[in-house]
This record gives C-alpha cells, sequence and structure tokens, in this order.
C-alpha cells in the first residue's frame, strides 16, 4: 500500500497549513482544500495536492467525488470562520453565515467523502474548539456552531461505529492563527456592522472585551501545537473521543464542568469584562 491520503478542508493558513505541513512531512499524501487559485498556487509542493474548496458552495463539494483519488483514508474538517458580536446584535444573516461555514458545510464535506472512508475504514477529524463546551459572551454565534458540531460528531461517531469509521473532536482554545492575531481589527468591523443602538447598550461590554483580547493573543498555542493532537488523533489506533489542546483548556474545561453555573458564569463574566450594571 502506498502513502495514506487525507483531505483537510481550509489548509491555506492557520490550523490547516500547519496540519498539512506536518502531515507530509510524516508520510502522507494531502488533498488540500484551499478557497481560492491564489491559495492553491502558494501550496503546491510534493506531496500537496490542492483543491479549490469553498465548503459552502454545493458545485464545489459535488466535484470532490471527480477531483479526489479513489482511496482516502481520513479527513479533517477544518475550515470555520468566528462571527462575534452580542447575540441581540446579531443579524439573522450573520448566524446563517456562521452556522453554514463551522456546521452545514463541515457536514456536506464529511457526507461526500464518507462512501470512500468507508471503503477504507477511514477516520473523520473535526476542528472543534473549547468553544463547543464553554460559552462566552460575544461569541454567541461561534458558540452556537461549535455547539452544534460537537452534538452532530457525538451522533455521527456512534452511528459509523458498524464500519469501524472513527469520528474524533480537536478541541484547542485561543490558537496563534490570523483570527486571533487580527482580532482587535476584527472587533472594530463588528461593532461598525452594530446599530447605535446596540454598540450604545453593549459598549462597555465591548470595551471589556477589547481589554481581554491581549491575554488571550499571549496565552494563545502554537497552531502546531493543534496540528500534533490532529496527528495524534489519525495515528491512534483507538483515537479518544476528544482532544483538548493546551494544558490552560484541559483545566479550564474541567474547571468550568464542576462548578455550579451560577459560579461559572461569574467567573467568565469577570474575565471577558461585563459589568454588573448596564
Amino acid at each position: 500500500m502506498g502513502m495514506p491520503t487525507i483531505l483537510i478542508t481550509g489548509a491555506a493558513r492557520g490550523i490547516g497549513l500547519a496540519i498539512t505541513e506536518r502531515l507530509v512531512a510524516s508520510g502522507w499524501d494531502v488533498i488540500a482544500g484551499v478557497r481560492d487559485e491564489r491559495s492553491a498556487d502558494g501550496l503546491k509542493a510534493p506531496h500537496v495536492e490542492p483543491v479549490i474548496l469553498d465548503i459552502t458552495n454545493p458545485d464545489h463539494v459535488a466535484d470532490l467525488d471527480r477531483v479526489l483519488p479513489q482511496r482516502l483514508d481520513a479527513v479533517v474538517n477544518n475550515a470555520g470562520i468566528v462571527v462575534g458580536g452580542p447575540v441581540e446584535a446579531l443579524t439573522p444573516d450573520q448566524l446563517r453565515h456562521q452556522l453554514d461555514v463551522n456546521v452545514i458545510g463541515q457536514h456536506a464535506v464529511t457526507r461526500a467523502v464518507l462512501p470512500r472512508l468507508r471503503a477504507s475504514q477511514g477516520r473523520i477529524v473535526f476542528v472543534s474548539s473549547i468553544s463547543g463546551r464553554v460559552a462566552t459572551p460575544m461569541t454567541g454565534a461561534y458558540n452556537a456552531s461549535k455547539f452544534a458540531l460537537e452534538g452532530m460528531a457525538d451522533a455521527l461517531r456512534m452511528e459509523l461505529a458498524p464500519w469501524q469509521i472513527r469520528v474524533v473532536l480537536i478541541e484547542p482554545g485561543q490558537t496563534d492563527t490570523d483570527i486571533w492575531r487580527d482580532a482587535e481589527t476584527t472587533l472594530e468591523s463588528t461593532v461598525q456592522d452594530m446599530t447605535p443602538e446596540h454598540s450604545a447598550l453593549y459598549a462597555r461590554q465591548i470595551d471589556g472585551y477589547r481589554k481581554s483580547i491581549p491575554l488571550s493573543q499571549k496565552v494563545a498555542v502554537p497552531a502546531d501545537s493543534v496540528a500534533a493532537s490532529i496527528e495524534t488523533a489519525l495515528r491512534a489506533k483507538r483515537p479518544r473521543a476528544r482532544y483538548v489542546v493546551g494544558r490552560a483548556n484541559q483545566v479550564q474545561a474541567a474547571l468550568v464542568g464542576a462548578m455550579p453555573t451560577s459560579l461559572s458564569d461569574r467567573v467568565i463574566r469577570t474575565v471577558t469584562g461585563v459589568p454588573r450594571r448596564p
């Protein structure tokens, strides 16, 4: 048998690029899903085959059957976005876009490749987040998408067990990628999209969140740490259902899970700068 083959979505940067580089170095052939030709040109290398794949584009997803090799050993559903802002300030279209990329698109790709994974007894990896377990102010849309992804993956893991297809969730926290490096710019853009009424109502929360960004950037783990967890999940004979990336995130998940909700709410509100009064 030749080298194992994997499809990675969102492979142009961040975690997707880190896992592409790591797997190529350890003997995989990577089909790298990217959104445009420029990204594809930048990724061309031995054992990397870029394909144009916007996971929200039904034509791109349908074309996977044509562009993928006959054998596929795994898929890493990594492509994702963050839509920020208070839940009240979100428009239905903003929430729909968040779910379309982080849930519907992941489902579409997984569904498209499952016949190949069934034949190879392959593996499905979803890049979720600690935000799929712990909700925080100003990230409600993102939390909704990751909570949904976790539920879908849990069901899929049980449904696919008869075919020996393993389903794994990777749960990073803050990761040193463009999303967190550009967090302040993204926040200002989010605020500009809000109505003046919502901007006024949430001004103190926005300011508190703004002040918490440098700490988040400071504790962010390298993208390669996430890639290392993904490689572990792909290589393990009996992978765990979940891999929480980073010791601080493991502690956070355990603590929040053990605390009464009223206490964990208070801690999270304090850390993210939610005032006691409007």
